[in-house]
Formats: structure tokens, sequence, C-alpha cells
């Protein structure tokens, strides 16, 4: 490497982002990953023992993946080779393990394979990979914030060990902007930095260890000279700033399933709270409005049935006025479901439906139940139960030999404890219509072939 390279070396070092800069060369600098790095680790003790295997890093974006890659392949003396499965192919792959088989030739050291994005190899391209790991040509560090047991398959998991990285909670994220505070002559000499804002960016960075230097990075960009980082000078860099969503990946689905659980637990604020999270990120509103109708179906049911209804004239507000205005008749139908009683009875019923025809296939109607084309030679005549008192008649409407369940069993939850007393009631009147001895909840026992 002659001056003018080292030159061009230094100035895109310069150039590159803080995080790539202040990237931790040892494993004890990783910050919030220490069941794998810690002195236990099992990434401490391939380092220690110089014996590295294949392995799948498993974990959201700014886990360390990268970094750990690099750091895996400085500690056992492999030769670092990266390539992005969103770019590369069987071609480059190829290429690659030429040069690591001249290695083992030239130099007597192996090739560490770092592939990024490894889940969007298809089946072919990964199965290019396996005859060379067998043989310890390459050893492969692949990255992904996709689930591998899904999206790799087997004959590769098979050789790989499969590694979850865990999102860097508060403390991790702060331990890291405190070391890169300290190390701010090598970016920004002169820095100070309110500890109040440095615990503001780690809140803010959501275990994101890339974001998190990015902001502090930014705030040092857009903020006074000599650079200073105060809670104040955060806010605008907060309106600013975008918040860190995906639109199919891990992030959208962890909140939609927090969005939906909270509405299920009958707490109002946090799922406006993952409703607004969502929203800051670019969700789609529609997902959002039809998560929220299902969840008024699913968990609030029939303890009352306005759930629906709110949540349905929501969806349709939505695509009436659109954002921002549609933020408010959303939080109100989010509201009204999370604050309303909770019911699942409707799907139990569908699942105990679900069983009984599993079990039973094709069951025939009973005559009196059949259309009326047919009814001229029906031995049992069809009752109407408009003309009875009450508008009821303990009429068997079930084929004789499919036994009773009930596949409907109502709670006492809301406007649903009125239903169970008159299907209650309903139900005995069947029972002993037919001869047979009520459950004790009020039901029928099954009814017995004719």
């Amino acid at each position: 490497m002659d001056l003018f390279d080292l030159a061009g070396e230094r100035d895109r070092e310069a150039m590159a982002p803080l995080a790539e800069r202040l990237r931790p060369r040892r494993l004890e600098e990783v910050f919030g990953q220490e069941h794998l790095t810690g002195p236990d680790g099992v990434l401490t003790r391939m380092v220690a023992e110089r014996r590295l295997r294949s392995v799948v890093l498993h974990g959201p974006p700014g886990s360390g993946k990268t970094t750990l890659a690099r750091i895996l392949a400085e500690g056992v003396g492999l030769a670092y080779e990266a390539l992005s499965a969103v770019e590369a192919g069987v071609a480059d792959v190829r290429r690659l393990v030429e040069r690591a088989r001249e290695r083992w030739k030239l130099e007597g050291r192996g090739t560490l394979l770092f592939l990024d994005e490894v889940h969007r190899f298809n089946r072919a391209q990964q199965d290019t990979l396996l005859p060379h790991l067998e043989d310890g040509t390459l050893v492969l560090v692949g990255a992904t914030a996709e689930n591998p047991w899904v999206m790799l398959t087997p004959a590769l998991l098979s050789r790989c060990l499969v590694l979850a990285l865990r999102t860097p909670g508060v403390e991790a994220v702060r331990r890291m902007l405190d070391r890169a505070v300290r190390e701010r002559d090598r970016w920004a000499p002169g820095l100070e930095a309110d500890p109040e804002a440095l615990e503001a960016i780690a809140r803010r960075s959501g275990g994101d260890m890339r974001l998190a230097l990015n902001l502090l990075d930014w705030a040092v960009l857009t903020g006074p000279r000599p650079p200073r980082i105060s809670r104040d000078g955060l806010d605008r860099l907060w309106r600013e700033t975008p918040h860190y969503h995906d639109a199919a990946g891990d992030r959208h689905y962890d909140r939609a399933s927090a969005f939906i659980k909270s509405l299920r637990g009958s707490d109002p604020d946090a799922a406006l709270f993952w409703f607004g999270q969502m929203l800051a990120g670019g969700e789609d509103p529609r997902f959002i409005s039809r998560r929220l109708m299902i969840a008024a179906a699913e968990d609030v049911g029939l303890a009352d049935p306005m759930a629906l209804v709110v949540a349905t004239a929501a969806h349709h507000a939505l695509e009436a006025v659109g954002l921002p205005e549609a933020r408010i008749p959303l939080a109100e139908a989010i509201i009204y479901v999370a604050t309303a009683p909770k019911s699942n009875s409707v799907v139990a019923a569908l699942d105990a439906m679900d069983r009984a025809v599993a079990e039973r296939g094709t069951a025939p109607v009973p005559e009196a139940l059949r259309d009326p084309h047919w009814r001229g030679g029906a031995k049992t005549p069809y009752q109407y139960p408009h003309d009875a008192p009450g508008h009821f008649l303990p009429t068997w409407h079930l084929p004789p030999d499919v036994p009773f369940l009930p596949f409907y069993r109502p709670t006492r939850q809301g406007a649903e404890a009125a239903v169970a007393e008159r299907l209650a009631v309903w139900n005995r009147a069947r029972a002993e219509a037919r001869g047979d001895a009520p459950a004790s909840d009020g039901t029928a026992a099954p009814p017995q072939e004719a």
C-alpha cells in the first residue's frame, strides 16, 4: 500500500458513519450480548480455544451481528470476507471459495465468510455453501433479522449453530454511548454531553446500537460549536428523525403483537402507545384498523357486540377522511375495545364446531329441517317458533348422532351475561322435551339415537 492508498484509507475512515468508526474490536466491548460474549459465553470459549464453528447470528438490526463476525475472525486468526445475500450470487461464492483454497495453500489459514441477510439466499444458493462448510474451506457466520428456522434450509441449519442475539437494553446502549463520549477525540474533540441527553438517546433508539450512535453523531452535527449535546438540543432532532420501523419484518410483527395483546389485556394506554409507534414508523393505518376489527370480534365478542360496530366504523372513517384526522376515530375505537368487557366465547365455539365437523363429516339433515320441496314426505313437520309463546320451541336442530357439546358457552361478561341466562333456559327446555337431563350449567345432555 503506497502513500496515496494510505491517505485514501484515512479519508474513507473519516467519512464512515460513527457506528463504523467506533466498532468494537474485542468481545468485552460488545454490550448487551453477555450471554454470548461473557466469561461463560459460547463465543468467548470459541475464541479462547481458537475453534470457531459455523454459526447463524439471529437478532434485531443494530444488535452487533457484523461486529461479532469481525471480532471472531480476528480472534481465531481467520481471513475475513464479507458478502451480502441481497447482492451476491453463486458466482460470487465460487470466486470466494477459490480465494479461500488458495489462502489455505499459501498462508495456511482459513477464511471466515460473513454472509449478511443470509435468509435472502434461495435453497439452491444455500446448498452451494454446504460442501465448503463440510470440508473446512469456509467458516460461515450468517446474519439475519428473520427467523432462521423458517427462512433457512434444514441442510444449512444442521451445519450451523444458531445463536440468538438479544435486543440490547437501555443500560447496554447507555454504556456504549458513554464509551463513545470517552473516545470523543477520535470523532468529536471537545464534546460535552449531558447525562440526561445520553439517557434520552439510549431510550429513543429502541435497542438499536447503530441507531443510537447515529443519533449521537447527528446531534453533534446539528448542535452548537464547540459540540455539546443537551436534552433541549435533542427536541428538534426528535422531530426530524423518523421512527425506526419495518413494514414486514420483526418490528412490524412485534409491535402489532404488542398492540393486540394490550387490547386483549384491557390496557388502553399501552394500546394507544403501540398505535402511535406504528403510525410514527410509517405503518399502513389500514393494517392497524383491520387488526382492531379482529380484536373486537375475537377478544370482546358478545360481551359487548358494539365493539365490532365501533371498530368497523373507525375503519370506514379512515377510508373516508384519511390521516391525520382519522387518528381520532381510530383512537376512539382503540379505547372502546380496550375498555370493553372481554369474551372469547365465539372463538371457542368455532373451535368446538371445527372439531365436531371434522369428526362427523357430512351429517344428514333431520326431516323436519329439510327444504320445503321435500317436506311432503316428511314424517315430522316443521314447527314455526314465532307461533309459540316467547317465540321459542324446544326443537332439537342437530342430527340425532351429533352429541351436544355445546359449541357456544357464553361467559358472564358484559352483555353476554343476559345471553347466558336466556340460553340456559332454552337448553333446559330442549333437554326436558327430549327427556334428557340438563347439565349443571343449564346445557342439555347429548341427544340419544332415535
